[in-house]
């Protein structure tokens, strides 16, 4: 097993190592901040050139994810897409790959707030929110109890700086899923309004959990 289970308001979840969430009493797999499209749209908006793999590397990691659980629904917790118009001018192999994966569960899109509309043409349905239980499922984090992703991110771990799950008592933060994603520390000062304490659970081989917001 290279996950991490812990109780969160009722629900027995597991923090994958790959920065997936898995509630396996109902099927769920829950992912954030996938970004696709980001080569396409900062070359759009002329920045940096990056190699325009990403959104079949992020797909195969997903991928990967849905074989070993096989999900009964896959839930996207907003910025799935980079913007509604990189959702739009995806690279046709990624919109087969999405197209194969959706066959399998079903897909729910959360809007963030770089893809706050439904993405035209793709597979499965959006929403705002979700409930699971007595926990909403959104892109930024709210009064709580809440799953969110947004902020991406991350702990420094024997000297290299990992995706990280923040786990507080009222807010369960994701780590980015997308390849070519950037991070902000757990100890930044708008994550730590969020989780003053708790658990940053490190993403890698394995799911590692390091406790956060110890007073010295």
């Amino acid at each position: 097993m290279n996950g991490y289970g812990f109780d969160f308001h009722g629900l027995r979840l597991e923090a994958r190592a790959s920065g997936a969430l898995w509630w396996a009493d109902g099927g769920w797999l829950i992912v954030a901040d996938l970004h696709l499209g980001k080569s396409e749209r900062m070359a759009r908006r002329g920045g940096a050139l990056l190699p325009p793999y990403e959104g079949l590397a992020t797909l195969e990691r997903l991928a990967a994810e849905i074989a070993a659980l096989r999900p009964s629904r896959v839930v996207s917790l907003g910025d799935g897409f980079d913007d509604l118009a990189a959702a739009e001018a995806l690279d046709p192999l990624v919109v087969t790959a999405l197209s194969r994966l959706a066959q399998r569960c079903d897909w729910l899109w959360i809007g963030g707030n770089h893809d706050p509309g439904a993405p035209a043409g793709l597979p499965g349905q959006a929403a705002e929110s979700v409930m699971l239980g007595g926990v909403a499922l959104r892109h930024e984090a709210g009064s709580g109890p809440d799953i969110s992703g947004h902020f991406h991110p991350v702990v420094r771990l024997a000297g290299e700086r990992r995706r990280a799950f923040l786990l507080g008592p009222d807010h369960l933060l994701l780590p980015a899923f997308g390849v070519y994603t950037g991070g902000l520390s757990h100890d930044d000062p708008a994550l730590r309004a969020l989780v003053p304490r708790g658990l940053a659970i490190a993403c890698g081989r394995r799911a590692i959990a390091l406790p956060v917001g110890l007073r010295r």
